[in-house]
């Protein structure tokens, strides 16, 4: 009986130990430090960069990455391209640099075109994959 207050009197030391600490350097600090050098340093992989973000189209220009025949789908919706049209787009998207994903996503949206449903679907893993691998290459958390 003894020996169990002695673990329970250790188990109760240990956890108010680890609560002062953790109110001495509170967890909310860490993620502004992280934010802060997300924002100065914007690798263009996280949803939040304005800079490469593929939800917002900042850039005013529309850039081309050898794909202006892709300019006839303009105004086509998502569910409505032919075979042979998706597989227009999934070999632009497959042939684009790591670092152009992002941007050419912007210019197809600044463009007025909406990405067939598979090729949108395949363009977020891609984009899903390298945010987990700069992840894992770099240790922080996105």
């Amino acid at each position: 009986m003894i020996a169990a207050l002695i673990i329970l009197a250790a188990m109760v030391a240990t956890g108010v130990l680890l609560w002062l600490l953790d109110r001495r350097h509170p967890q909310d600090a860490g993620e502004e430090e992280r934010e802060e050098t997300q924002q100065e340093e914007c690798c263009g992989m996280h949803i939040t960069c304005e800079k490469d973000s593929l939800l917002t189209a900042m850039a005013k220009e529309i850039e081309y990455y050898d794909d202006e025949e892709l300019d006839a789908y303009r105004g086509t919706a998502a569910d409505s391209y032919t075979a042979d049209a998706i597989e227009q787009f999934r070999d632009v998207l497959l042939t684009l640099r790591p670092e152009e994903i992002a941007p050419w996503a912007r210019s197809i949206q600044l463009r007025g075109i909406e990405l067939p449903s598979p090729v949108r679907d395949e363009l977020l893993m891609i984009v899903a994959e390298a945010r987990r691998t700069k992840h894992d290459t770099n240790g922080v958390l996105s």
